[in-house]
């Protein structure tokens, strides 16, 4: 497990939610927030997050929408410490479960409202991997896409909804892995200034859903052409979602 000496406490939604984070390792940024502003839960409902690293995502949903029954799946035991010691730090009932999304522990193995998910953004090969191996776990496939969204859909409840963010070049490989279990497929690109394409997409899709796949406007995330100085140059609704832990629902209608 990670020592007091291995971790930074950064703050997330304005500081309004503070997390420990490693040093070294993988360290969340706005990514996870975007995650859980698109995930449409409302009280009462479950939720499970896989690969729930040290609980940012699943925290900001809870965090936004109280009431929640909230449930990590996370493989590595050092992070799935983190998460349950950063949820206890900012008062939000969360049960992590250490675990393997291709055996999905039995603990697990229940129907949810909602499942939402940061799969990593990398294939397997190429580039240069990462000296930390919980870095390199978070953010290099080990277990390919198509897996994390069968595990997801067997988790949902008839009508619930997955909620994924992703790497844009991605996108072909996320929807090939979609089958018919899935429908009201939506693509929300995060596009970072105006002038550039979209890097990431959030996919949401209902269980025995029938409406026509939409690909929807990009939501933008930041002010003008170039980054001016130390200013915070994020859109309105970015800085809603980054500052005050607000939903994009509204991005999907």
């Amino acid at each position: 497990m990670f020592s007091d000496a291995e971790l930074t406490e950064d703050g997330f939604l304005d500081s309004r939610l503070r997390v420990l984070q490693p040093i070294s390792g993988y360290r969340a940024a706005t990514d996870p927030v975007f995650l859980a502003a698109a995930c449409p839960a409302e009280p009462g409902d479950s939720v499970l997050e896989l690969g729930c690293g040290a609980g940012v995502a699943i925290l900001c949903l809870g965090h936004r929408i109280g009431g929640l029954t909230l449930h990590g799946l996370e493989r590595q035991p050092d992070y799935a410490d983190l998460a349950r010691r950063n949820a206890q730090r900012n008062a939000i009932d969360l049960t992590v479960t250490e675990g393997d999304l291709t055996q999905i522990p039995e603990p697990l193995r229940i129907a949810f409202d909602h499942v939402i998910a940061n799969p990593p953004y990398y294939p397997p090969g190429g580039g240069t991997p990462a000296r930390d191996p919980g870095r390199e776990a978070a953010l290099r496939e080990e277990t390919p896409l198509a897996a994390w969204i069968d595990a997801a859909t067997r988790r949902l409840a008839p009508g619930g909804w997955l909620t994924v963010i992703q790497s844009v070049d991605r996108l072909p490989e996320l929807l090939n892995a979609v089958d018919g279990r899935l429908g009201s497929l939506a693509v929300l690109p995060l596009q970072a200034r105006s002038d550039r394409p979209a890097g990431r997409i959030i996919l949401r899709a209902r269980k025995g859903g029938r409406a026509a796949f939409r690909l929807l406007a990009p939501l933008l995330l930041h002010e003008g052409a170039a980054h001016d100085g130390d200013r915070d140059s994020f859109t309105p609704l970015a800085r809603s979602v980054l500052r005050n832990g607000e939903g994009i629902d509204q991005s999907f209608h």
